[in-house]
């Protein structure tokens, strides 16, 4: 079998259980030096354990691979900087940071609390800016200094934030901005030899077991494996996408696709008096394309409610 990331360092966040740990043994698989990030915490981000961390490591190390785990809350600006600085540390250089690692704390906005909102906000936004941050301050420094920078950033979007999902306004915008942060980091990071890219995965884990009705049958069961996101993030940490960045790619077991950002749609002229602006504002509309539902695709979007 071909070896995509042979010899590569890479990072994965969050990756003791679900998605991440598939990220990190494909990675591995595939040749690279992994660093295995996770708190080990619940669902709702509580609590902490570094076993599921160093049993991925054991894993790795059986199949004859190289590992190290690491606990590091990387919400934190001292957390992210010390992951960084591991990877580095333990392996020599860094090629792949994956940012990964979440929690879900869903709630309808009116009964929604502000430690739910920043909670999850922290640790999805701030926990993918703080590593992307260190990590990017580590190739922009080797850049000037001559040596060579190959580098990759692939974070972790979602359909409920590109799409939008009922009671995850707290996550949705959470992974709405990562979304933007990918497009943005993208063009700042060029200049230094780093491409970044984000997967918006649909899979059955820890997470979302208790969203949505379970898988039926083993065909359905199959389709949602967590199995189906990595080979897309192990492809983008390689060398050959070099020349793939800021694009959001969706993963599952249905379907590979590339999300395609905000389009400006119809347009008029601009309009001063604002009583006149209903026909025009119908207008746009009747000619707009409607909001994408959850599986991405234009009229299945949830209509206002008559009165």
């Amino acid at each position: 079998m071909k070896r995509l990331c042979e010899g590569r360092v890479a990072i994965v966040t969050g990756s003791g259980r679900g998605i991440g740990r598939e990220h990190a043994l494909s990675l591995a698989r595939h040749g690279a030096h992994v660093v295995v990030n996770d708190l080990g915490a619940g669902v709702d981000g509580s609590g902490g354990d570094l076993s599921p961390a160093q049993q991925v490591v054991n894993e790795i190390e059986a199949m004859g691979g190289k590992a190290i785990a690491n606990g590091d809350d990387i919400s934190t600006w001292a957390g992210a900087e010390r992951l960084i600085q591991t990877a580095v540390d333990t392996f020599g250089d860094l090629h792949a940071v994956v940012n990964n690692a979440g929690i879900l704390r869903d709630r309808m906005m009116a009964n929604m609390s502000e430690e739910e909102w920043d909670a999850v906000i922290k640790v999805h936004l701030k926990g993918t800016f703080a590593p992307s941050h260190f990590a990017a301050a580590y190739w922009r420094d080797r850049q000037k200094a001559g040596h060579p920078v190959d580098g990759r950033i692939i974070n972790t979007s979602s359909v409920s934030g590109i799409y939008g999902n009922i009671g995850q306004t707290n996550y949705g915008a959470a992974k709405a901005g990562i979304a933007a942060f990918t497009v943005i980091s993208a063009l700042e990071l060029a200049r230094y030899g780093v491409t970044v890219n984000a997967v918006a995965p649909v899979a059955l884990t820890r997470m979302t077991e208790n969203l949505g009705p379970a898988p039926e049958t083993d065909e359905e069961r199959e389709q949602r494996s967590p199995k189906w996101i990595a080979p897309i993030v192990t492809w983008l940490a390689s060398e050959e996408s070099k020349g793939v960045t800021g694009r959001v790619f969706e993963a599952s077991g249905q379907v590979l696709a590339v999300a395609e950002g905000w389009h400006r749609g119809p347009t008029h002229a601009p309009v001063a008096d604002p009583t006149t602006l209903g026909p025009v504002v119908e207008e746009l509309l009747a000619k707009a394309r409607p909001n994408a539902g959850m599986d991405g695709r234009d009229g299945t979007w949830p209509q206002p409610q008559a009165k």
